[in-house]
């Protein structure tokens, strides 16, 4: 059996695979079209313009329903493990709530580009990055309450070093871009998608774009310390009928089915 092949490992794996993909095919057909210049565009800025945007918007939507699925599979595997630990429930219920609302945000940052609705797009990237970021700083906590009992102290220290990679990142592209959005390089530069050297807050903005890059991996490797974890879970879907027929009839109990939530054979 293959790794990929055990549990829900493949949840994770397909998760990065396919948002690595989406961010590579944007960016190439965008340089391809001369819509962005090479050097580290935003990442929005790859997915701004058609036909890109149309194929960047619904690939990242498939990465948010990815991501729901991870961080729902994480939680009931947190919670199975820990069904007794008051803090450790209210901290995996609080990571899912995290969770699912950066997904939201995943979602309004694919539908609405910034040159479009700029608001929209940025309250997207608060709910992605901000809450996701914190979506993470809990799950970290939450390792290291679980170790040594249910997991070793490594994957505890990969988490936070990922953890504090991803706060650097943000750290800095709050800083730089809070810069270069405060007025004083000009008003067109949320419409401007090409850069030069002698540009006003030329710096700024390739610090900011560097940074969001660099968070957006961090994101792709704290998923992947999921991999591991999730060869050691499956979940099940239960049927209960309450007759044999779909007629108006008094309920009669019947036998349940239980089924793998995924087979192994898809």
């Amino acid at each position: 059996m293959w790794w990929f092949q055990q549990g829900l490992s493949f949840l994770p794996s397909a998760l990065v695979i396919w948002t690595a993909a989406a961010f590579i095919f944007s960016y190439i057909t965008a340089i391809t079209l001369h819509h962005v210049d090479p050097a580290l565009p935003y990442i929005s800025d790859t997915g701004t313009i058609a036909p890109e945007k149309c194929v960047f918007g619904v690939m990242l939507n498939v990465t948010a329903v990815l991501s729901v699925a991870t961080m729902y599979v994480r939680y009931k595997q947190v919670h199975a493990l820990s069904p007794e630990e008051r803090r450790i429930i209210r901290l995996n219920k609080a990571g899912l709530i995290l969770g699912l609302l950066s997904c939201l945000g995943l979602s309004i940052v694919a539908n609405f580009q910034k040159t479009s609705l700029f608001i929209a797009h940025v309250f997207g990237a608060v709910l992605t990055f901000g809450l996701g970021s914190l979506y993470m700083f809990v799950q970290t906590i939450l390792s290291y309450k679980m170790q040594p009992r249910i997991h070793g102290k490594q994957v505890f220290w990969i988490r936070l070093l990922v953890v504090i990679w991803c706060a650097v990142s943000a750290f800095s592209m709050l800083t730089c871009s809070s810069l270069l959005y405060s007025g004083n390089f000009g008003t067109d530069i949320v419409q401007k998608l090409h850069w030069n050297p002698e540009d006003k807050g030329y710096v700024l903005h390739m610090i900011t774009t560097a940074a969001e890059w660099s968070m957006s991996f961090s994101f792709f490797g704290f998923f992947l310390t999921y991999i591991r974890d999730f060869q050691k879970i499956s979940l099940r879907v239960e049927t209960n009928l309450q007759g044999l027929t779909l007629y108006d009839a008094a309920p009669c109990p019947i036998n349940n089915e239980r089924t793998r939530l995924l087979s192994r054979d898809l």
